[in-house]
């Protein structure tokens, strides 16, 4: 079993930048790969970031350039740093944890608001 708690989300304006954790715990040199996903209200989710195990990552199109997805291996905690934030960007994140052969992990979300 592995457990994750995302912090770090709140109300920015646009423009502004957000740094979101994802603390891990639990099994977790049993997790593979990590992604960011966000849900947008009345959308379904959405894949935002990767990161596999060797430290390799990919952004989806819309953020790619804006965000940042790295982890502190000290801290079993994967982060997303997000910089311009547009309104576009409202929406819940998710943190997810990859277990082979094809076991995902969920952390509750963290609600990020991009508003003037």
């Amino acid at each position: 079993q592995v457990r994750l708690v995302e912090s770090g989300g709140g109300l920015v304006q646009p423009g502004g930048s957000l740094l979101l954790s994802c603390a891990a715990s639990g099994s977790i040199n049993s997790i593979n790969s990590m992604n960011w996903y966000r849900q947008a209200p009345g959308k379904q989710r959405e894949w935002v970031a990767f990161m596999t195990g060797d430290g390799d990552t990919i952004y989806a199109d819309s953020v790619r350039g804006r965000f940042t997805i790295s982890r502190d291996n000290a801290k079993n905690t994967l982060y997303l740093q997000m910089n311009s934030l547009e309104r576009e960007d409202t929406a819940v994140y998710y943190c997810n944890a990859m277990v082979p052969p094809s076991t995902e992990y969920w952390g509750q979300g963290t609600q990020v608001t991009v508003s003037s």
